[in-house]
């Protein structure tokens, strides 16, 4: 069992930016792959950014590239993801998800989830 721990949303004007964090604990040394998706109301949940634990490979979806960095403190069990030039569009509840296996892109492939923090962007 993995248990993940996201914090880091909040409120934010258009253009602004906001750091999210999600801390992992359990049977953290069989991670493959950390991974963030969101989901905004009425939609259905998309793969944001995914990093691999050990070689620190980084995906992002094409929305994001550019303005978000995906990242990992493996010391502390930890991984970022620092959001720049903020969008309306950006707006949803962002997860922090867990992956044994290899990089995939869709929800159902991964192992453990957290509770999800809420992103929103103003105008």
């Amino acid at each position: 069992q993995v248990q993940l721990v996201e914090s880091g949303g909040g409120l934010v004007q258009a253009g602004g930016s906001l750091r999210l964090s999600c801390t992992a604990s359990g049977r953290t040394l069989s991670m493959n792959v950390m991974a963030w998706f969101r989901q905004a109301p009425g939609k259905q949940r998309e793969f944001v950014a995914g990093i691999t634990w050990s070689g620190g490979f980084t995906y992002y979806a094409d929305s994001v590239k550019g303005r978000f960095t995906i990242s990992r403190d493996n010391a502390k069990n930890t991984m970022y993801l620092q959001m720049l030039s903020l969008k309306l569009e950006d707006t949803a509840v962002y997860y922090c998800a867990v992956r044994y296996g290899a990089i995939y892109y869709g929800p159902g492939a991964y192992d453990y989830w957290g509770q999800g923090t809420q992103v929103t962007v103003s105008s």
